[in-house]
């Protein structure tokens, strides 16, 4: 199904989006994100009309932005796209967006959605998603952003998008995500920094502390006594600060820095939080999670 946005049109040369990636990765609130920001906008389009598509929209003069999106849903013909897209490009300015998610996260959003799996209900969720990986991957392969959105809501996936493709400053133009872990549990898998924390004091040896986390003040405020940490917050703000410009101009949508402790309570969940305020308070939007805090 197409949908025309009425905002105002870009009238410079014609510029197509095409969505792809998992089923329940949230394909369709980014394809209405872009609506809203003016680009015309078709579901699950046939993959043989895709070259038609483009070049109305190359040749229109009402529609110089249009988004398009390609899945599972195409069935056999799917496996004509990568060839269909390397010609695209030589057309018309494309941009290839995959959307994908967590398997724990998928499972969880078709469970409370309560939808079927494009492939079918002969089979477990877990392993229509595990073949429609496979089915994907070629396609994975060639897109200029790989967004996970397992750690979005619906809002938040809308400001990545709607940041993106509008145009906006360098400093709203990426997410961070800061979080703690612990490694006795394994490094967050969608780490885009990791941070060993290990070296500083551990307030997990002193009794009046064993049973707090790293977000008490008293807690905090024991790990800040250290020099070495002091200096470490300085140093690792400085480079971060001096890093995010530039990961904004590769494209980056979001950024995961971790900071990592033996068990993820104490000396991460400090860090996490003091880096946070450091970021926000240099513009960025940053949120930080506590991934192993209650462990």
């Amino acid at each position: 199904m197409a949908k025309k946005s009425t905002g105002e049109r870009d009238s410079g040369k014609a510029e197509l989006v095409v969505l792809t990636g998992l089923s329940g990765s949230g394909k369709a609130t980014v394809l209405k994100s872009l609506e809203d920001l003016g680009y015309y906008s078709v579901d699950n389009l046939p993959v043989g009309l895709i070259p038609k598509f483009a070049e109305l929209t190359k040749e229109s003069p009402s529609i110089r932005r249009a988004a398009l999106v390609v899945d599972i849903r195409e069935g056999v013909e799917l496996k004509r796209f990568p060839e269909i897209y390397r010609k695209l490009r030589q057309n018309i300015e494309t941009t290839l967006v995959f959307l994908e998610a967590d398997e724990d996260t998928l499972v969880r959003r078709f469970s409370e959605t309560r939808r079927p799996h494009p492939l079918g209900t002969d089979r477990s969720v877990a392993r229509s998603l595990a073949t429609e990986r496979r089915h994907m991957a070629p396609i994975r392969a060639l897109a200029d952003h790989i967004i996970n959105t397992s750690k979005f809501n619906v809002h938040e996936l809308r400001k990545a998008i709607e940041d993106k493709f509008r145009g906006l400053s360098e400093q709203t133009r990426i997410m961070v995500y800061v979080t703690s872990f612990g490694f006795r549990y394994g490094v967050p898998a969608d780490s885009d920094l990791v941070f060993d924390v290990r070296f500083l004091p551990n307030p997990n040896y002193m009794p009046e502390f064993k049973d707090l986390s790293g977000r008490h003040p008293r807690v905090a405020a024991y790990i800040r006594s250290f020099p070495q940490t002091v200096e470490f917050i300085e140093r690792i703000s400085q480079l971060l600060i001096y890093l995010m410009p530039h990961y904004v101009r590769e494209g980056k949508s979001y950024l995961t820095i971790a900071f990592g402790c033996t068990g993820g309570r104490h000396r991460s969940v400090m860090m996490a939080d003091e880096i946070r305020r450091r970021l926000s308070r240099a513009g960025y939007t940053v949120k930080a999670t506590h991934r192993d805090i209650a462990k």
